[in-house]
């Protein structure tokens, strides 16, 4: 049996089973500070069974580092109270099993990645919710530097009639989460975007945001498809409105031209857990 963590900002999906295909059951907690939202879900762990590997797919920042010593962390996060968790250090301990670890994002990417068939060779992850992060499959891995991608932080180009709000993100103000996230959207307009009526400006000004984000990944690593999840990209008409933004910015210009695509996913909701059980079966057979 193995076990899988996706772990968000607003809630902790939990799930075991015998392999990423085969989820025999599964448990959503709420995210609230890391003593109580850890304890609960190793004692969801400890209840459910032995397993012999655990995935996390974690929001971040996060340590990916194997020789580094907070490998495992949760670093300098916007989320109070999170900022260097030993999330993966926690769950070896708990439950004396090893631990695969990657960004939500990265996990996701790798379940897409893999639901697509591998076709095209290349896919990014953009999750759009709590906050905005990034991950990119190429040939079947996820690329990282130094650090993975922090796709949520570019600064995208304000328009001449929309730049009087200033951003939420406590570090960059108006990056590309601090405008177009879930809390973003909310501190601005007081609603979640699904429930601004269809005519409201907020829906062109997120899907331009986003957009950007979009056209930057197609410019600048060529990615064949940009699959977008996330709780904001529920929001009807969403990711058409981005897509059609998208190819207005590229004004024709990029040779993928129409192989590059802007989807929802395969996977619907369960992308991100069914990648931390894709690390769980890996780090299981490492």
């Amino acid at each position: 049996m193995l076990g899988a963590i996706e772990a968000g900002g607003t809630k902790f999906v939990l799930a075991v089973g015998t392999s990423s295909q085969n989820i025999t059951a599964r448990r959503s907690i709420p995210t609230r500070d890391p003593a109580i939202t850890l304890a609960e879900a190793a004692d969801w762990f400890a209840q459910a069974g032995a397993i012999s590997a655990l995935g996390i797919g974690s929001f971040g920042p996060v340590d990916l580092d194997p020789a580094s010593l907070t490998w495992g962390r949760i670093t300098n996060t916007p989320k109070p109270g999170w900022a260097d968790c030993d999330i993966a250090g926690f769950f070896m301990d708990r439950l004396g099993v090893p631990v695969g670890f990657y960004t939500d994002v990265n996990a996701a990417a790798l379940a897409e990645y893999a639901a697509a068939g591998g076709v095209g060779g290349s896919l990014a992850y953009l999750t759009i919710g709590t906050g905005i992060g990034g991950g990119l499959v190429l040939d079947g891995k996820p690329v990282h530097g130094i650090a993975h991608p922090e796709v949520g932080h570019i600064y995208p180009r304000r328009t001449a009639d929309d730049c009087e709000f200033p951003g939420i993100c406590p570090h960059h103000g108006d990056c590309l989460e601090g405008l177009a996230s879930g809390p973003a959207i909310f501190t601005r307009w007081g609603k979640p975007l699904s429930q601004l009526p269809e005519g409201h400006p907020a829906h062109a000004i997120i899907a331009d945001y986003i957009a950007q984000a979009c056209h930057m990944l197609f410019a600048s690593v060529a990615v064949g498809e940009i699959v977008i999840g996330g709780g904001v990209a529920n929001t009807p008409d969403l990711v058409e409105r981005v897509a059609e933004r998208a190819r207005a910015l590229d004004a024709g210009y990029l040779p993928g031209g129409t192989r590059h695509a802007i989807i929802r996913p395969r996977l619907g909701g369960d992308a991100g857990i069914i990648g931390a059980l894709m690390l769980a079966e890996a780090t299981g057979k490492g």
